[in-house]
């Protein structure tokens, strides 16, 4: 079985999407998905319920404690975690199960943003992904693994509040090879629409000077914990950015 676990957190526009595109992609295999509502104030768990999708509520307000706590109340021996604002595509689920099965101990895929992004947020995120992945570091929009391997890591470290997915992708890499896909995943750009680029630049910055201790407590990490969404008339699709 395949579990692919969700954290969210006010996720009601975006989640629809995310799972009728995990439901797709993996049509005809056995899997479960569990969206971990992590105190969640909108209709996160109901939108959630009405997909089929297990519900795990926690009161964290922490990425890592949510996909731990999603790892932990799912079956599935391959783990699967999306981000509720990310969309995958059947090249996800089956390049995941065939890295697994080649013996890697997990892996990710590169990163595409949806929809409008500024033309300084386009050059952000290119720069950005040749530099990041080419570390060969797993994204947490979508990262893979097994539950052996999970177990083995240590899951998501619970001490770090952003970064975690690059903590994780070192854990697994200690275990065995560590693959990403060549199709990327298709992530929100909503980030580089809600902030300008001097926001996203300077806490960018602040975190790549004060390195670990910058991820060590919520101060300062507004962009992932403000809880500051877009509405549907703000969303806009032209095009995809890479």
């Amino acid at each position: 079985m395949i579990s692919f676990v969700v954290p969210a957190y006010n996720e009601s526009l975006e989640l629809p999407a995310t799972l009728a595109a995990i439901h797709d992609a993996a049509r005809g295999r056995d899997y479960e998905i569990a969206v971990v509502d992590d105190a969640s104030t909108d209709e996160t768990a109901e939108i959630a319920r009405r997909a089929g999708a297990q519900i795990i509520s926690i009161n964290r307000r922490q990425i890592a404690a949510a996909r731990n706590a999603g790892a932990a109340a799912t079956r599935g021996e391959i783990l699967i975690f999306v981000d509720a604002d990310t969309r995958i595509n059947r090249a996800h689920v089956d390049g995941a199960i065939a890295a697994m099965e080649s013996g890697c101990a997990g892996g990710g895929a590169r990163v595409i943003t949806e929809g409008f992004v500024p033309l300084w947020g386009r050059i952000f995120v290119r720069v950005f992904c040749k530099t990041y992945f080419a570390l060969n570091l797993g994204a947490g929009a979508f990262l893979f693994t097994d539950r052996y391997h999970f177990e083995k890591a240590g899951g998501f470290d619970e001490q770090y509040f952003a970064g975690e997915e690059v903590y994780f992708s070192l854990a697994l890499r200690k275990l065995g090879r560590f693959k990403i896909l060549s199709e990327p995943v298709r992530t929100s750009g909503r980030k580089l629409r809600m902030y300008s680029g001097k926001e996203v630049l300077a806490r960018s910055f602040v975190l790549i000077i004060r390195g670990r201790r910058g991820v060590l407590s919520r101060e300062g990490l507004d962009l992932w914990y403000n809880g500051k969404r877009e509405t549907a008339g703000v969303r806009r699709q032209p095009n995809i950015s890479s």
